[in-house]
């Protein structure tokens, strides 16, 4: 995954790493629409698929040599990922071993593909960025990517000008409907370039923690401030203008993060900044607030809160027939049986308790690697980056539980992104210079334990230098 010249751990440049490769996944994923995917191939795949696919066989042959610059060895992120993509192959074989409908087995080959290419996408992420330069650089690449996406669903809220008609690339094809507008309460409903509204409003939630960091660190640290500034404003409004539940959810929780981590003056400055932006979107777009609350207030006569209920009856029916492994990744056709919204519901039928139990494991050990960053490291910059990635990651975590979030390609590679990002911070972290000191530091003996031992023990008596200690009820054997 690394080129000619290997990035250094202060900054250094290079020509072509696992950076460059992952700079790339991430604009294809969110400047060229969902709907398209590559012609002349027997299966719908989207470009930023083949690119993960591309970055799995290129880190596979990475770790066959030792001159590339690829790490090796165990990381939590990495270990969390090879486990996941171990129980969605056990699944897979599981499903297949027996019958299976038509459309039920050409789902599940497809989504194994999607599913195999975003964990190499972690995996290569995880091991082929190296040093904070090059972490920086592709977490600002997923910081541009998303802002395009969010400009295009402004455009669609406020004008109805859909710039997804114009971004038919050569060698692509539409898979379906090239429509990215709906509605929800006399307002346009947009999904920029992402499959769906709920996506879209879930992408730029995920992308706003970091467009702030990068912001706030041009304050502390010196550097480009205005275009942060910008980016951050533009994935805010498209939040709320994506009139989705998950992505005001997933706002909630960033900032359930960020801000207790914030300097006390900056905590009060920031929740002033909320509460002057939440005031600013009602002036602007008058009544796009109080439908904002009325989705929560409103949720129990609320028709998808009530077919989400329903799903919950029709997985119970599901989940004890195939309670370990599942029925099959890709198998639950939300067309035939009908929607799940909720990932995790969606892994229990697919995938069994396993899958499920890796699936929440993936996350957890994701949000291990920013927070262990943070604590091992007195660079303010990953300390800062630690949370930052923590409060990400949160989104998709919890946002899982609200929409089926592995069934839309751009949430789930940004989300397999920021997993191989977590991982590769921890491993900067780990190379620093002087090591990295205990997540717990050994409990220090106290002098009255210590006392109450040695009268349990009883006295010790020693005849020489060399010569073992024995106690008083002890005699030393006589040779006869």
């Amino acid at each position: 995954m690394a080129g000619e010249q290997l990035p250094d751990q202060t900054g250094g440049k290079a020509r072509f790493d696992g950076a460059t490769i992952a700079c790339v996944y991430a604009l294809a994923m969110t400047v060229i629409p969902a709907a398209l995917v590559i012609k002349g191939l027997p299966m719908s795949l989207t470009p930023g698929v083949a690119i993960g696919l591309l970055m799995g066989v290129l880190w596979f042959l990475a770790q066959m040599v030792s001159t590339l610059g690829v790490a090796k060895g165990r990381n939590a992120a990495r270990t969390a990922l090879f486990l996941f993509v171990c129980s969605q192959l056990a699944t897979y074989g599981y499903a297949t071993y027996g019958y299976l409908p038509g459309d039920e087995l050409a789902a599940a080959d497809r989504t194994l593909i999607t599913v195999m290419a975003v964990v190499a996408v972690g995996i290569a992420v995880t091991d082929g960025v190296r040093g904070l330069a090059r972490i920086d650089r592709v977490l600002k690449a997923m910081i541009v990517g998303a802002t395009f996406m969010a400009f295009v669903g402004i455009l669609q809220f406020m004008a109805a000008l859909d710039l997804t008609q114009y971004l038919m690339l050569p060698g692509l094809r539409a898979n379906g409907s090239m429509s990215y507008v709906l509605e929800r309460s006399n307002f346009r409903r947009p999904a920029g370039t992402s499959g769906h509204p709920i996506e879209f409003g879930v992408v730029c939630a995920m992308t706003v923690p970091l467009a702030l960091h990068y912001a706030l660190r041009g304050l502390d640290h010196g550097g480009q401030t205005k275009r942060w500034w910008l980016c951050l404003a533009i994935l805010a409004v498209a939040s709320m203008q994506s009139l989705s539940r998950s992505a005001i959810l997933g706002l909630a929780i960033a900032a359930i993060f960020i801000i207790p981590a914030m300097a006390p003056k900056r905590r009060v400055k920031a929740l002033w900044g909320m509460l002057g932006f939440l005031i600013a979107m009602r002036l602007m777009v008058p009544g796009l607030v109080g439908t904002l609350l009325s989705l929560f207030t409103s949720i129990s006569v609320d028709p998808s809160a009530e077919s989400r209920r329903r799903a919950v009856e029709r997985a119970g029916k599901e989940i004890p027939e195939h309670l370990f492994l599942g029925r099959g990744l890709g198998t639950y056709l939300p067309e035939k049986y009908g929607w799940l919204d909720n990932q995790y519901l969606g892994t229990l039928v697919q995938n069994g308790a396993i899958g499920l139990a890796l699936l929440i494991f993936l996350y957890l050990a994701a949000m291990y690697c920013a927070f262990r960053a943070r604590l091992a490291s007195k660079d303010p910059r990953i300390k800062d980056l630690g949370v930052t990635l923590a409060a990400c990651i949160a989104v998709p975590s919890i946002s899982s539980a609200t929409f089926d979030l592995i069934g839309f390609a751009v949430a789930t590679g940004y989300t397999f992104l920021l997993i191989g990002i977590a991982g590769a911070l921890w491993r900067t972290v780990q190379e620093q210079p002087g090591g990295i000191p205990p997540l717990l530091t050994p409990p220090a003996q106290r002098p009255g334990r210590l006392r109450r031992r040695q009268h349990r023990d009883g006295p010790t008596t020693r005849s020489g230098p060399d010569r073992p200690r024995t106690r008083p009820d002890q005699r030393p054997e006589v040779p006869a």
